[in-house]
């Protein structure tokens, strides 16, 4: 029994007053137990400094349907108990919160009253339309059966997902904190547990969560000594991670290129991580698209032959809905004898008082969330006698109360991690949607007969810049297909502006930079002048500036990014490949270099730099490069902070005042960061195009067959 339902029986048993004279805001388990038996459950995000996040009652009653009693009673039995698209626990309160139900809706209402739909398909129609008219000459023959197949109406989802999905429209949830989702994860009654770390590959390696091995008690990496171990337990449990970088697609248009750029995509990671990544394999990495199939199938495989509990893990709008649809192992209710190892809960024995024992009634002892170390105990029912001391209880009220005990007897409304539904072949996928925040609270999903379940976890906080952005243009910052940029030239004086409220701007006056915007955000390049006022929205202009009014007042540096990393042999082509010219970048007069500036969510800007070498550095050019990295690694390691923020090192990185640089403006100079250049401007060059001639084209041989008949002809005749 509910603390606040125990509360609230003991309450109206003492003062012996009807239900409708108690204020429901000094009693919300009043309302909620009349009303809504299923309970109305709502995941609400705290902030960052509590410890761990709970599902809240909700109290505040809204404007309801008015139907007869007797219809909503049993529309609110028959209702499912969670949302099967966003994961919310079904209610009819809160008409604006995840999980609410309008009970006039015609898909609730069918699913309610059980109606299902019938029909023969064409071919069976003639063939009975035959029989009939055969009469008993057709008596004799058997044809199988042809009755209508009966097809029973799926769950429905909530209003909200209901709007997502036909009309595209809904509010965001308040996203959970990283501690919400440590103690969700420690829930867990499986022995053998899985991490999936969803990472976006628009903006990788920004949705990194950092830390994350060291809150979830995850077994670490393994190292590159052979006879490093390869798991570990903690608590009497077994963790691993996996880090899954989805929409594959949008980094290279051929399946084959996204593969070769594997070992770009590890060295990236390992720089996200920090020093911890430093000398350890990194094998756990896979690189999928849910969209064009790729490494889908194999990661499937994986999640079935492990078992156990998968937990998706990710920011929001990383793709872990969609993934969640691709690798799901469905049809699969084959029996089983490696199932998932599930601990014993404990029982936790609770002291009954005699205020709030019925006469008559039995006792239940609830059971506590698991724990390590204890084994299972027989739950120990006892029948307690008491004398009726206290007036007597309205028999609508009591039975309202004894209805909603029945009803969320398997409901626990102190946990984090919902019940289990009942494991079918081919369950209810959850809702795929664009906004964030779509997910509201975990949505689990046996496979194989308990061998494992797959939990698709609420998305976190991936930052605020949809916020900076007026609401007709938030939808042009998802990045939902590959981007063919074009090759712009930022010259001596301007900057480039993304949206119109991002800038990027050369840090040397006589420099050119070519940049391949890779992101959603229509680019252009004008004076950089004008982009202040356009960015500031102090000037007028053609220049579409998609921010809310006031954001220019906001603007700020969100700090200099320098062009550090060496693409000569990949950018010189010829000149520097061994089938051609040959020449060794270190022997060219002149560098280029680049680098990557990522925006939050929406993708990344490719800047390439050519700068021309200083006189008497081309010989040695190799030599002193060697020797500088030789010695910022020396100087990396004796000047390494020990602060850790959140399991995440803080790297020293050295910037040579020779490297060209560009400062970014962005709003509260946040959304931004840089990495190491991927190059993706030559894989979009590279793609192969069917019919394009290859060699010398074949002779015609039109005429070839006459011409020589022709020659024979003339050849007999002149032997003769």
């Amino acid at each position: 029994m509910a603390t606040s339902t125990r509360i609230a029986r003991r309450v109206v048993r003492q003062v012996g007053i009807p239900l409708a004279d108690i204020p429901t805001f000094l009693c919300p388990a009043i309302l909620r137990t009349a009303s809504t038996p299923l309970g109305c459950l709502h995941r609400q995000a705290q902030s960052p400094a509590t410890g761990s996040q709970r599902r809240n009652i909700t109290s505040t009653a809204s404007s309801l349907p008015k139907i007869a009693p007797a219809v909503r009673k049993q529309s609110l039995e028959k209702l499912p108990q969670q949302c099967a698209g966003c994961g919310a626990l079904s209610q009819t309160v809160d008409s604006e919160g995840p999980g609410f139900y309008t009970l006039t809706r015609k898909s609730v209402r069918s699913f309610v009253e059980g109606k299902t739909t019938s029909g023969l398909s064409a071919e069976d129609e003639v063939v009975k339309a035959a029989l009939e008219r055969a009469g008993s000459e057709a008596v004799n023959l058997n044809l199988g059966n042809l009755e209508a197949l009966v097809t029973i109406s799926e769950p429905p989802v909530c209003d909200r997902c209901h709007k997502l999905k036909h009309h595209e429209t809904g509010a965001s949830i308040h996203h959970p904190s990283i501690q919400s989702i440590q103690d969700t994860i420690f829930e867990s009654p499986y022995k053998y547990n899985h991490v999936y770390h969803v990472i976006d590959a628009a903006d990788f390696p920004m949705s990194l969560i950092p830390g994350l091995q060291k809150l979830l008690h995850i077994t670490p990496q393994r190292s590159l000594n052979r006879r490093s171990k390869t798991g570990r337990f903690y608590h009497g449990r077994k963790t691993e991670v996996s880090f899954i970088i989805t929409r594959s697609d949008l980094l290279a248009p051929l399946k084959t290129q996204v593969d070769s750029l594997m070992p770009y995509l590890r060295e990236v990671l390992r720089d996200a991580l920090g020093r911890s990544a430093k000398d350890v394999r990194l094998g756990n990495i896979r690189c999928v698209s849910a969209k064009q199939a790729w490494w889908t199938k194999e990661l499937k495989e994986d999640i079935w032959k492990r078992g156990g509990a998968g937990w998706m893990v990710g920011k929001v709008n990383v793709g872990k809905s969609q993934l969640f649809h691709d690798v799901f192992p469905k049809g699969r209710r084959t029996p089983d004898k490696k199932k998932g190892t599930i601990l014993p809960a404990r029982a936790g024995a609770r002291s009954v008082e005699v205020g709030d024992a019925v006469p008559g009634e039995t006792a239940v002892v609830n059971t506590d969330s698991i724990e390590e170390g204890e084994t299972e105990s027989s739950i120990v029912s006892e029948t307690v006698d008491v004398a009726p001391t206290q007036p007597e209880v309205d028999v609508e009220l009591e039975a309202a109360f004894d209805k909603y005990e029945s009803s969320s007897s398997s409901l626990n409304t102190s946990s984090l991690l919902p019940p289990a539904p009942t494991e079918v072949d081919y369950p209810s996928m959850p809702l795929v949607s664009s906004l964030p925040g779509t997910t509201a609270s975990p949505i689990r999903l046996s496979f194989g007969n308990g061998k494992g379940e797959l939990i698709d976890l609420p998305g976190l906080s991936r930052g605020d810049l949809e916020l900076h952005v007026q609401p007709s243009h938030r939808s042009s910052l998802v990045m939902r297909s590959r981007i063919q940029p074009e090759q712009q030239t930022i010259r001596p004086g301007q900057s480039l502006l993304l949206g119109g409220f991002i800038r990027i701007t050369p840090t040397d006056p006589e420099l050119i930079i070519l940049s391949y915007a890779f992101t959603p955000i229509a680019p252009h390049i004008t004076a950089t002048e004008k982009a202040i006022g356009i960015q500031t929205q102090t000037r007028d202009s053609s220049v579409l500036n998609i921010a809310l009014p006031g954001t220019g007042e906001n603007v700020k540096s969100a700090g200099t990014f320098p062009l550090k990393w060496d693409v000569t042999r990949q950018r010189t082509g010829p000149i520097t490949s061994p089938k051609a010219v040959g020449i060794r970048p270190e022997n060219l007069p002149y560098r280029v270099l680049a680098t990557d500036i990522l925006i939050e969510g929406c993708g990344w800007v490719e800047l390439v730099a050519q700068v021309r070498k200083r006189p008497g550095e081309i010989p040695r050019f190799a030599a002193e490069a060697r020797e500088r990295e030789r010695e910022r690694e020396t100087r990396r390691d004796r000047e390494w902070s020990s602060e850790v923020s959140f399991g995440m090192e803080k790297d020293v990185v050295d910037v040579d005042p020779n490297w060209p640089s560009v400062e970014v403006f962005t709003p509260q100079g946040r959304f931004v960061s840089a990495r190491r250049p991927m190059n993706a401007w030559l894989n979009v060059l590279g793609k192969p195009t069917k019919g394009k001639l290859q060699g010398r084209p074949r002779k015609s041989m039109k005429g070839v067959k006459k011409a020589e008949k022709k020659r024979r002809g003339f050849g007999g005749a002149a032997a003769l």
